[in-house]
């Protein structure tokens, strides 16, 4: 990865002609990529489900289908640069993945490997690694909520959750692309034990798989009368909070106030001024985010954090790939 460029957003990185930029998007559940244009609008997209029950070179398998559909695209002969966002840990200081969701890939060269997928169909072109939260913050930063603010923390809230940073007014991934990792911030060192190995993380009280463990274990049930087929994720509990259920409501209530406590911490240490959230969490809206606002003003106590505001992601589905994109503009 080359040094960072000056400070200028990535809509403004480039001059004339900026060509198009391959975006890969890598998830637990499905490979997305794109080719991007310097507006961020998309020419062109492609997706592939995940594999699973595959070794390394079978999941690399899908991201070479990704790109060998890219490729087919009249677009394609403009590309000029890539870039991967992919679940992590990632190290980009190696171009190496180990997604806690992608079980096959360990210290994975994705980097080396995506490259090699790119100049098989004549794309020998320079290409960045980040991680798929610092890949958010990018596409946030360049075309959504947290556009013309120099300091922010954009999260996401899902399954897991991750962060980034933005700082003075650029992207900062960190040496590893992996600042900003929110969702391992303790804010229960008392608390119970997260998949990461420590204590009392954010993501062991506020993602999307936490707040349904914990509402099912206080005794919430979907429906009295649903079947088994009854929503039992966080999406069933956002429903049953909206129509007063109290055990799913303190569900919210509870991440809310992990969230508001690790936003604040973020803020007090690097000063940003502005939260993004987005994530299949995020989707509850003010079953989230009013919990989330009230307990912050406990959290942010000092004068130089108080104005801290807490705001919806802006951008939908395309996020991942828009971001890898974002992230490439801005870094290479």
């Amino acid at each position: 990865m080359t040094s960072p460029a000056p400070a200028v957003p990535p809509s403004r990185n480039v001059g004339g002609d900026a060509g198009v930029t391959a975006a890969i998007d890598i998830g637990g559940t499905k490979i997305a990529g794109g080719l991007v244009r310097s507006d961020g609008s998309l020419a062109a997209a492609a997706r592939r489900a995940t594999p699973r029950g595959v070794d390394g070179d079978g999941v690399m398998a899908a991201v070479e289908e990704v790109v060998a559909e890219l490729a087919r695209d009249e677009a394609w002969a403009r590309v000029r640069r890539c870039g991967i966002g992919s679940a992590g840990p990632v190290d980009a200081s190696r171009g190496t993945v180990s997604p806690v969701n992608i079980g096959a890939w360990r210290d994975y060269p994705v980097l080396a490997r995506t490259g090699a997928a790119l100049a098989a169909h004549g794309a020998r072109v320079p290409t960045v690694l980040v991680g798929d939260g610092p890949a958010m913050t990018a596409a946030e930063h360049w075309l959504g909520a947290a556009r013309g603010h120099d300091n922010a923390l954009c999260m996401v809230v899902s399954t897991g959750v991750g962060g980034g940073l933005v700082l003075n007014g650029r992207l900062h991934p960190g040496p590893t692309g992996n600042a900003g990792h929110i969702g391992h911030i303790s804010v229960d060192v008392d608390g119970e034990p997260c998949v990461c190995g420590a204590r009392g993380c954010v993501e062991a009280i506020a993602s999307g798989t936490s707040i349904a463990r914990w509402a099912l274990a206080q005794g919430w049930q979907p429906d009295a009368g649903a079947t088994a087929g009854a929503d039992r994720s966080a999406a069933g509990v956002a429903v049953a909070a909206r129509g007063g259920d109290p055990i799913a409501l303190a569900a919210f209530d509870r991440a809310g106030r992990a969230l508001a406590a690790a936003v604040a911490a973020t803020a007090t240490l690097v000063e940003v001024d502005l939260a993004v959230i987005g994530g299949g969490v995020a989707a509850a809206g003010e079953t989230l985010f009013g919990p989330l606002r009230a307990h912050l003003s406990s959290y942010a106590t000092l004068s130089f954090v108080q104005g801290l505001e807490v705001v919806p992601a802006a951008l939908g589905t395309d996020a991942g790939v828009i971001g890898a994109a974002a992230a490439a503009l801005e870094l290479l």
